[in-house]
């Protein structure tokens, strides 16, 4: 009887991309307009180093609002690839949800893709050997803290971004509060390296 090997599961940081990698400047859809944010590539490094995955999970909703097609989103994201691949780090998968309930057909439909709804992290499981034990989701929006609550792991809310504005929206009625609030990507991988990864 022959027994298929199966690779052992990885952890993952799930990582929101305008506002927690580059700069938040609002349907980001030229190349020229990627810039990371200050740490970025640290952070994404220390994930790399630390043998889990650096897995990015996006809302692209201008697709569904007409902004941009789906073919500069995965534009943006080899781009996006190849200027971390030139700091000599690297995200294991990139997945973004073109999808808004208010957007133009066919992308206006309520999907189980969109941000805080768990798709893409489900998604990145099957496809990349993930497990949820172990795993954190950084974002600068309360969507993203959302999406990990709904996970039961940690969910990170960076201060980049929308960040600050976020937080100052969603605090006062909040049911349950970020695992931790960060000032940025490297801060919160920080504290994940050193006390996240043991809470999910």
């Amino acid at each position: 009887m022959i027994v298929k090997n199966k690779q052992r599961k990885r952890p993952a940081v799930f990582l929101d991309r305008d506002g927690t990698i580059c700069k938040e400047i609002g349907y980001l859809s030229r190349v020229e307009d990627i810039v990371l944010l200050p740490g970025s590539v640290e952070a994404i490094r220390k994930i790399n180093q630390s043998g889990a995955a650096a897995v990015l999970i996006s809302n692209q909703s201008g697709v569904a609002r007409g902004f941009f097609p789906e073919t500069v989103v995965q534009t943006i994201n080899r781009a996006l690839a190849e200027t971390l691949a030139k700091e000599g780090v690297h995200l294991e998968g990139m997945y973004y949800c073109p999808h808004h309930p208010d957007g133009k057909p066919p992308y206006n439909i309520v999907c189980n893709c969109r941000k805080p709804a768990p798709g893409q992290i489900y998604r990145a499981m099957d496809e990349l050997n993930l497990t949820l034990s172990g795993s954190v989701v950084i974002g600068d929006k309360w969507s993203d803290v959302e999406t990990a609550q709904n996970l039961n792991i940690p969910g990170i809310l960076v201060l980049t971004g929308y960040g600050k504005k976020e937080l100052e929206k969603y605090r006062q009625h909040w049911e349950r509060p970020p695992a931790f609030i960060a000032e940025n990507l490297l801060a919160a991988v920080e504290w994940w390296l050193e006390q996240g990864r043991k809470i999910s």
